[in-house]
């Protein structure tokens, strides 16, 4: 079957610069609609994937993400949350784009065509079979992904995807990919759009779910998050006011006390306050 780039195609809407303020935004809204539909096909290929992680992680592992432009972005953007909201080391999941960090503020021409700087990107970080990969391309060619995954397989690395067509080489590539075909762009070939929009969606799936099996939630709570403004020191504080039935003044003595709403969780029943 020969691969089409659907993300490529000619948008399911024209004259685009006759519409009103009001039918760009209706018409934008209605495309964005889809793609939680197209994801929801896709879970059994995101669970396929998340299996292996946790194993990996479990392991001692960590998780890689790498791509290039709004790719590369989305996964640095949720690699980088992930030690703020669930209190992890922030070495545990990476954010890798071609072009190097320069590349996240400003496009690098040129830098995703390179077939093998994505495995030196990779080897920087000592990279190992203990590790998990996923490439990111909404393409699905990206040869910066492609290269890397390749080089992951030789060295018997469990590879993984997000790409938004059906078919892909890169999806080809990787061992356990995740393909959520969302079609035609609403501005034709802008996969920052809905490609990017599923991207997103895929990435807080695999992300949240494989902290929570590594047992960085409580309930349903991030026990374990950086106390790194007031606002969370405030949540850290009704978390454990609710758990402990207690007033907010022994809530802020606990926590200041313990830096973390999971120990000083621990720190009250231990003592009996629970």
């Amino acid at each position: 079957m020969k691969f089409i780039k659907t993300t490529e195609q000619d948008s399911n809407h024209d004259h685009l610069e006759k519409m009103n303020i009001l039918q760009l935004l209706e018409k934008i809204n209605s495309e964005d609609q889809t793609v939680p539909q197209a994801v929801q096909k896709a879970l059994p290929q995101i669970e396929k994937l998340v299996e292996i992680v946790v194993k990996q992680m479990k392991n001692g592992g960590r998780l890689f993400y790498m791509g290039a432009g709004t790719s590369g972005r989305l996964g640095i953007l949720d690699a980088s949350e992930c030690p703020p909201t669930f209190g992890v080391p922030h070495d545990w999941v990476l954010g890798l784009i071609a072009g190097g960090d320069k590349a996240i503020r400003k496009a690098v021409e040129f830098a995703e065509d390179s077939t093998t700087q994505g495995w030196a990107d990779l080897q920087e970080y000592d990279i190992s079979e203990n590790d998990f990969v996923i490439g990111i391309a909404a393409s699905g060619t990206t040869p910066y992904v492609i290269g890397a995954l390749e080089a992951c397989n030789s060295n018997e690395i469990p590879t993984g995807c997000i790409v938004c067509n059906a078919g892909s080489p890169v999806a080809q590539t990787a061992k356990y990919p995740i393909e959520v075909v969302v079609g035609p762009e609403f501005v034709t070939g802008s996969s920052r759009m809905k490609a990017g929009t599923a991207q997103k969606l895929v990435l807080n799936m695999i992300s949240t779910t494989a902290m929570i099996q590594l047992g960085k939630v409580k309930g349903n709570k991030m026990v374990d998050m950086q106390l790194s403004n007031t606002k969370l020191v405030d949540r850290g504080e009704r978390m454990l006011m609710k758990e402990l039935n207690i007033p907010q003044s022994e809530a802020k003595t606990l926590l200041e006390k313990h830096k973390n709403v999971r120990n000083a969780l621990k720190a009250a029943t231990k003592d009996g306050n629970r």
